[in-house]
Parts: structure tokens; sequence; C-alpha cells
């Protein structure tokens, strides 16, 4: 099912490459472009997520109220939603449809431990020249289709620690943009505390091309949600 989407997506690398030269930089592109793309989507992610903060305290209210009759409690809390258009759900369609391009990566660029992805088979129908820079991000990462633990085990920590930085971004890259939701509680906050740990480990068993696509993918999320939210708070000052 993935195939064809990995072969797209390394035909799009390809014409990225052959722009920027370089195969991590055309990685970045790549979430460029996927992100302008899901532009529309996420604008409506960001702002259900900051509506949903903005309510928790009337959520709250209705939770203390009908704490002893949890029918009518997702009664009046569903009203809620409906009266002030807030869906409570509107944040899952973005990273739904960024799923298949993620395993699509995943499956391409290399899985976990030592099997290798499809990425080298189709590095091998390519030029010489281009294969051999196949798979470099600059001088930061020498092989993007490795992961942190593949290179630690072979090379050694001084090898490994620019992939090693990667794999704490990747972390932050989600625990992050969790904490600085206005309002996030105690509990919020502990488990975008531990979803940062469990991708720490992610990040340490997949390739690295596929840690700098999420890292990026952070770093334009947690940009956009600063800027709408500035945006956002702005208008209520204003209001």
């Amino acid at each position: 099912m993935l195939e064809p989407i990995e072969k797209l997506l390394f035909d799009v690398l390809q014409i990225l490459h052959s722009v920027v030269g370089d195969y991590g930089l055309a990685i970045i592109a790549l979430t460029v472009v996927v992100r302008i793309m899901l532009l529309p989507l996420t604008v409506k992610q960001t702002k259900s997520m900051y509506e949903l903060q903005r309510i928790q305290p009337k959520i709250k209210e209705l939770q203390e109220k009908y704490k002893k009759d949890k029918e009518k409690l997702q009664e009046e809390t569903l009203k809620f939603y409906q009266e002030n258009k807030v869906n409570p759900f509107g944040g899952c369609l973005p990273l739904l449809l960024q799923m298949p391009i993620f395993f699509a990566l995943f499956r391409m660029l290399g899985t976990t431990g030592t099997k290798p992805g499809l990425f080298p088979n189709y590095i091998a129908s390519l030029p010489d020249a281009a294969a051999q820079a196949a798979s470099r991000f600059w001088i930061v990462l020498p092989d993007i289709t490795r992961s942190a633990g593949q290179v630690y085990s072979g090379d050694g920590l001084v090898a490994a620690l620019p992939y090693l930085i990667f794999v704490v971004l990747f972390g932050l890259s989600t625990v992050v943009p969790q904490l600085m939701q206005p309002g996030a509680q105690n509990q919020q906050k502990q488990m975008a505390i531990l979803m940062g740990g469990m991708m720490l480990f992610f990040g340490w068993s997949v390739s690295a091309g596929v840690v700098l696509y999420w890292v990026t993918q952070g770093l334009l999320g947690l940009l956009q949600q600063v800027i709408q939210t500035r945006i956002y708070k702005a208008q209520e000052e204003q209001a």
C-alpha cells in the first residue's frame, strides 16, 4: 500500500535534490511543501487547540456541576462545544494525513535495527555521482539512512553525537508545542513529557532522515502555533 507513496516521495526528493544538491536539504524542502499543502487544515487545527484551551475553565465548571450525572455531562459538554463552534477532534485530521508520508519515509529511508530500507535500492538506480551523495546531509549527518543507535553501535559516541542531537530535537518537537499551549494543565504536561520520552526511544531507532523530517515538521508547527496564538490573543484584547 505504501510503495506507490514511497516511489512518489523518492521522485519528489529527486526533483528537490536537483535544486538544492543535498538529500537532507531535500527532505527539509519536502517537509515545507507538505506543510504548505496542509496549511488550511493546520491553521484550523491550531485554532481548535487554542479554543479548547480557552474554554477549559467552563468545561471544568460543567464537570463539577454534573459530576454525578455522566450522561447529562456529556450532553451539556457537546452542547457547549456546538454553541462555541469548537471541534474537540479538529486537531486530528492534519496528523492523520501526514501519517502515510511519515511511514513511507520510514520504510524508504531505513527501518529499525539492521534491516535496510528501500532507499539504498533506489540509490542503486542513480548515476554514480548522485548515489555517492544521496544519503548525506551536509557534513552533519553522513548517512541519513542510518539511525542514531546504528551509528553509535558501529562507529562510537563521537560519530553518533550529531545523530543524538537530532534525536533530542525529535523528542522536544513533541513536548514543547504541548507545553506552550495556553492553559496547559498538569496532566497534559505530564502526558507530553511521557510522549517526549517515547519519541526519544523511537528517534534512537529510526533513520536520521525520518527524524529530520519530523523535527522540521515540529519546528514549523511550533512557529505556526506561536504566530497564531499571538494573533488570537491580540484579537481578544481588541474585542
